[in-house]
């Protein structure tokens, strides 16, 4: 689809930066209806919404005029909710408006205050800004909003979750009430429906999300990983895709600190984006990126927001978000106007039941698999190195005369492995990992002490039954024994660790003289097999065994019994009648154990 009739100033631009098909948002925002009206949009990240606001507004602000006349008082405001969006919507509107002749200002939280105001005292035709910062020039009467035609609210919504609100209505009740406004958000929530009814007038809705499916260019992967092990995780993730560029999400300021800082002992070139950086050391951390200098940006959140990275092809989260919006609001870094790209959900076994509810209110499909190993890695490296252009490309006469040269004094083989050894030289080692298969969703664990009450309730039958199923599981051994001193107390978080199962997978657990064996559910038993046959040579080895010789009474996993004697088997279920007083008893010391 050709690219629909616009204004001229701004046709020349588009085509000289290669736009030829509008994104559907553009296309949207380009029909005749649309014309001097206010618009409510709702598009996703990535999708090209500030072309789109900036070619919309063209006719309010340009008229039939090719070029803006002198600058004076602004007549047009773009707000936007992180500084990260304000400079990249300058930076956008910047080239689409070039051949106009626009004046841009940008206000933006961090930046020289003193220029800023400089620059509006100057004039201008257009301001982007953030609402903290567009608020103080405004109430110290550096901003003149008298005449302005057009104000454009991009990613209504994040503003409204940071807390923008009253500054939103500071600003905007200063404005002609003739003005265009148009509204750009990812969703229309009932604050965003209230926002338009209060400030916009017979806004025509446009809808570019509803109908179609979430982040189509991106493919979500999901990697099961050992809970100590997510680290390493990220790390192989990271050496599988080989992107230009990819961007990693923690949860906190400190993890981000932490990660960064373990990228770079492993040889990743990588920069850090948090609250706590300054607006100059952002700045320089994303050039750093744009230019190839790092290939890698640990962020949190609320840091990453609005960032647009042209090559950026790789999403990691490193730490689960907190809800589905985050995750697509994460997500949407990399797919962007068409480029195709990938997302990765890095999840702790123990959190896979918390990643699959994020898919589904996300409404996205992702594929799940183990983490790659270090052999897969060193594998893909192979392959990698066999179709890298520099091996087909045509040598120059430099080239051929320093190859005779390696010729004539080594062999053909020694040369090839030299190229080996020198392109393994660049490339961070993969880590050596467990590789855990994804296999029926475990349990997710309570997340408080009401939660942990309740499910012991629901879990904890009033007469003995086998492991979840109601059908004997299957053995496993350990050479740890009464000799070793071993105890359910510690044999139980061994068993659940090196397994990547829960408690309420463990049926008998029987300790012998020198080994330990014990029962896994059957559901759960062929993924436990996997997990164990790639521990540590120096963890404790685990091995399918056959089941122990009958032994005595009966006791909860993990729940010993101070009258218990070392070799009784151990099974989940409720205390023999003669001990059912002290059950409470029982339930606090289990809690303490684990």
């Amino acid at each position: 689809m050709p690219f629909p009739a616009t204004h001229p100033s701004l046709a020349s631009a588009l085509a000289a930066r290669g736009y030829e098909e509008p994104t559907p948002v553009q296309q949207a925002v380009l029909q005749p209806e649309t014309e001097g009206r206010d618009l409510l949009v709702s598009a996703q990240t990535g999708s090209g919404k500030t072309v789109a606001y900036g070619i919309a507004a063209a006719p309010t602000l340009l008229g039939e005029e090719a070029r803006f006349g002198r600058a004076t008082r602004p007549m047009a405001l773009v707000i936007a909710p992180t500084r990260e969006l304000a400079v990249q919507v300058h930076k956008e509107l910047a080239w689409l408006y070039a051949d106009a002749g626009a004046r841009i200002v940008a206000c933006i939280g961090g930046m020289d205050v003193r220029r800023e105001a400089r620059a509006l005292e100057g004039g201008c035709h257009i301001v982007v800004g953030t609402p903290g910062r567009l608020c103080d020039h405004l109430s110290r009467g550096r901003l003149d909003t008298s005449a302005m035609r057009v104000v454009v609210l991009d990613e209504a919504d994040e503003m409204l979750d940071l807390g923008f609100k009253d500054e939103l209505d500071q600003i905007l009740s200063t404005m002609p009430p003739e003005r265009r406004t148009l509204l750009f958000s990812a969703t229309i929530a009932r604050e965003i429906a209230n926002l338009a009814r209060k400030y916009q007038r017979d806004a025509l809705r446009i809808d570019t999300v509803s109908g179609t499916r979430q982040h189509a260019d991106i493919e979500y992967r999901a990697v099961l990983a050992a809970p100590h092990e997510a680290e390493q995780a990220v790390v192989n993730v990271l050496r599988w895709f080989e992107s230009p560029t990819a961007m990693v999400f923690c949860s906190t300021r400190e993890m981000v600190r932490h990660l960064h800082g373990s990228l770079l002992e492993r040889g990743f070139t990588s920069v850090a984006l948090s609250g706590e950086l300054s607006q100059a050391e952002r700045t320089r951390a994303l050039d750093s990126l744009r230019s190839g200098g790092a290939r890698v940006c640990v962020a949190t959140d609320v840091a990453a927001r609005g960032i647009d990275l042209p090559d950026l092809g790789l999403v990691i989260h490193a730490a689960l978000p907190t809800d589905s919006a985050t995750l697509l609001h994460r997500s949407g870094r990399t797919g962007r106007a068409g480029r195709k790209g990938t997302c990765v959900l890095v999840v702790p076994q123990i959190r896979r039941r918390k990643a699959e509810q994020l898919l589904m209110g996300a409404r996205v499909q992702a594929h799940w698999s183990g983490a790659p190993t270090a052999d897969e890695i060193r594998a893909r490296d192979g392959e990698r190195l066999l179709a890298d252009p520099i091996l087909t490309e045509e040598p120059t006469p430099e080239d051929q005369t320093l190859a005779q040269s390696l010729l004539a004094g080594r062999t053909p083989d020694e040369i090839a492995a030299a190229l080996v050894r020198l392109y393994r030289a660049r490339l961070p080692d993969p880590e050596e990992i467990r590789s855990v298969q994804p296999g029926p969703a475990p349990r997710q664990a309570p997340q408080n002490r009401y939660e942990e009450r309740a499910e012991h309730r629901e879990r904890t039958p009033r007469a003995p039954a086998e492991p979840r199923s109601g059908q004997p599981g299957i053995w496993f051994g350990m050479p740890i024994g009464r000799h070793d001193k071993a105890d359910p107390k510690w044999l139980v978080p061994l068993i659940c660790r090196l397994g990547g199962v829960t408690k309420r997978d463990i049926g008998l657990i029987r300790i012998l003289e020198s080994e330990t064996r014990f029962e896994i559910s059957q559901e759960m038993a062929e993924r436990f097999a996997a997990c164990v046959s790639g521990a540590d040579d120096d963890e404790v080895r685990i091995e399918r065994s056959s089941a122990p010789p009958a032994g005595s009474a009966t006791r909860p996993a993990g729940r010993p019994h101070p009258g218990d004697h070392a070799g009784a088997p151990v099974r989940r279920g409720p205390p023999p009648a003669d001990r059912r007083r002290a059950a409470p008893k029982l339930h606090s010391s289990r809690k303490r154990a684990s």
